[in-house]
């Protein structure tokens, strides 16, 4: 009788997953006093410091910043709450967070016009 060959231990998918956080996207619209206050620099700054790779602008209306930023989950929750917290000189009203898939369109955190 011909038993099959030991099938190699495979690791497991929770294993994988808390090994190697998933890149996510983040689309995050912010409302506030927010523009003219040095928000932008201070999002890049957040982005930079946390690994991230996105890009932040300033909207036609005066009072909304666009920020989209690509990495590991638990980094972008990090400056999820960057943004709910703002430089000094800034007053956020509310952050609107939408998650979505990764693209490889992002470069290293910048400004966009």
């Amino acid at each position: 009788m011909n038993l099959p060959a030991p099938r190699p231990n495979r690791p497991r998918f929770s294993d994988v997953e808390s090994e190697t956080p998933c890149t996510q996207r983040l689309h995050a619209t912010v409302h506030g006093r927010v523009q003219g206050v040095g928000f932008r620099f201070f999002v890049v700054h957040a982005g930079r410091r946390l690994g991230l790779r996105g890009q932040v602008r300033n909207l036609p209306d005066g009072r909304r910043v666009e920020v989209i930023a690509q990495g590991p989950r638990p980094e972008l929750d990090a400056l999820v709450l960057e943004l709910h917290a703002g430089p000094p000189l800034a007053r956020v009203e509310s952050v609107n967070v939408l998650w979505l898939t990764p693209a490889g369109d992002l470069p290293a955190f910048a400004i966009r016009a």
